[in-house]
């Protein structure tokens, strides 16, 4: 999976948020999340951290997030107003989640690796989800394009207002699932590797 996010500055008319920091992170294909789920708190993968280029853009090559139980195949997602602000939580500007449409979800879902991730999804939709339910995922909801065989092109365009202050968003309750983790307090996403 190639992940796209087009990050652009809402109080400045929707510009292209250049040279924003933006941290990216999701569970793998059994719904374990590293830093937080039994058996990988130490571990460090399918996380992430680039800069927006001059469009504002940043790119990530990563695996397809499984679903796991209670929340709607996503990928979360950290911006921060420059580099040096990465390693502090506090400082992040927007906390929030790329929803991935159901058709994709059920044809990567059917590959022997994503075991449990079919019926997951089967008892969800984003309507109940409890971060999407809000507005169906209607401004986090993916365009998606590709296939299993080929990989998929994951896109998402999000408006970032830097007029507001930080508030170092918290998780939503259900948010970091898989395999009994439970995030610590402070930040959804804890500290971003170093490296």
């Amino acid at each position: 999976m190639t992940l796209t996010l087009n990050i652009k500055d809402i109080s400045k008319g929707n510009t292209a948020f250049a040279n924003s920091a933006v941290y990216v992170w999701h569970c793998d294909a059994s719904g374990a999340y590293s830093m937080y789920s039994l058996g990988v708190e130490n571990e460090s993968y399918l996380r992430g951290v680039q800069i927006a280029d001059s469009d504002g853009k940043v790119t990530f090559t990563s695996i397809f997030p499984a679903c796991y139980p209670g929340r709607w195949p996503h990928i979360h997602f950290e911006v921060y107003s420059a580099a040096a602000d990465i390693t502090d939580s506090s400082k992040a500007i927007s906390t929030s989640q790329v929803a991935l449409p159901q058709d994709i979800s059920e044809a990567v879902y059917a590959l022997a690796d994503y075991e449990g991730s079919t019926a997951n999804l089967s008892q969800l939709s984003l309507d109940s989800d409890n971060v999407f339910g809000d507005d169906g995922g209607a401004l986090q909801l993916a365009s998606v394009t590709g296939d299993v065989t080929q990989g998929f092109q994951v896109e998402l365009t999000v408006g970032v207002d830097t007029a507001t202050a930080p508030t170092a968003g918290a998780a939503p309750a259900g948010g970091m699932g898989g395999s009994g983790s439970t995030p610590p307090e402070g930040g959804p996403g804890g500290t971003p590797p170093s490296n």
